[in-house]
């Protein structure tokens, strides 16, 4: 799950370059444990010497003006900006991009898989994450999904939920002389794309790998469906057929490795999934009460020492592994009266 890790020198404003024409400019983030996303400026990929942004960030007052000082210590300006590759729909990556789009002109684009969850929020006109809430119910936690969706959260604002100017599929983007490859990479959320400058070594991850966290499975605006975790597995050993890169994460430092973090994440949910089975027992239980068996966050910390958004996570992450453990025939699973129980198979 998506946990609070402690502030370090990466979420400072500034920027960072990481080769010439590639910068990191951390952008704050609001009451987030996460205190920064990081976006990515690539120079000099047109005839006009405009900028390719990746990921845009969250539509905060705060985050337009760091982009701006940033902008102003390579001896650019936000109009410089012509394209803005969003590698998910979370509203820290996707809403700057668009109120961006607004001032500007730029062009957005984001993953296909996206669609869907961008006309559920047009239809209903709020940003409350109905998938991960009804995967909630389904995992008996229907107390905690109540609570959840009775938060505020933020206020639904049309104006950053837009569509974008492209929906991206597996292809590859040109810019001037760049190339970078388009790799849909569904797990943290059905569209999620990464971009792979493979001729430079670049991967730019999003929130697929991270350097210092694992991120939430299944986080989604729009309906459940399909094994979130089976996917994010899958798109992780994807990145294994790849040569190797340097990591360009959205939170946390660039790292020089991006498949000895992989090899790190799917050890890590190897863990999860033998934790979850001995966590399950000899009962049948449904994901809830799995969860609260379990211990979360890098420091081990009970269920009940989280707050109720992340115990929604981490409830839902266990669904996702219990899951896992079906499609792998360690577990069964019956649904009753609106709930998943789980059995260990024997």
């Amino acid at each position: 799950m998506t946990a609070r890790f402690d502030q370090g020198p990466w979420a400072a404003a500034g920027v960072q370059t990481v080769q010439p024409g590639v910068h990191r400019v951390p952008l704050p983030l609001p009451n987030d444990g996460l205190h920064a996303v990081n976006v990515y400026l690539l120079e000099d990929l047109d005839d006009d010497g405009g900028l390719v942004m990746i990921d845009g960030g969250w539509a905060i007052p705060e985050a337009r003006k760091t982009l701006e000082e940033a902008l102003a210590a390579i001896d650019r300006d936000p109009g410089d900006i012509s394209h803005i590759l969003v590698t998910h729909i979370h509203r820290d990556h996707y809403t700057h991009a668009v109120e961006l789009r607004r001032l500007l002109g730029s062009r957005v684009y984001l993953g296909a898989g996206e669609r869907p969850g961008l006309e559920m929020l047009d239809r209903l006109r709020s940003d409350q994450p109905v998938g991960s809430l009804r995967t909630l119910r389904a995992a008996g936690a229907g107390e905690l999904a109540d609570r959840i969706e009775g938060m505020d959260h933020g206020g639904y604002d049309p104006s950053v939920w837009e569509a974008p100017d492209r929906w991206l599929g597996a292809e590859t983007l040109r810019f001037g002389d760049r190339e970078l490859r388009v790799v849909p990479t569904p797990g943290h959320t059905k569209g999620h794309v990464v971009f792979l400058d493979e001729r430079r070594g670049l991967l730019f991850s999003g929130d697929h790998v991270l350097p210092h966290i694992t991120p939430s499975i299944g986080f989604e605006l729009a309906e459940p469906g399909g094994r979130p975790l089976a996917d994010y597995l899958d798109s992780l050993r994807l990145m294994t057929r790849y040569a190797d890169a340097r990591l360009l994460p959205a939170h946390g430092p660039v790292t020089d490795s991006a498949h000895s973090r992989v090899a790190e994440l799917l050890g890590h949910h190897d863990d999860r999934l033998a934790g979850s089975l001995t966590a399950l027992g000899e009962d049948t239980l449904d994901a809830h009460a799995v969860a609260r068996r379990l211990t979360w966050t890098r420091r081990a910390v009970p269920f009940g020492s989280l707050n109720a958004f992340n115990q929604m996570l981490a409830v839902n992450e266990t669904a996702a592994h219990l899951d896992v453990l079906v499609l792998r025939e360690k577990v069964a699973v019956a649904f009753a009266d609106g709930v998943n129980q789980y059995t260990r198979v024997r």
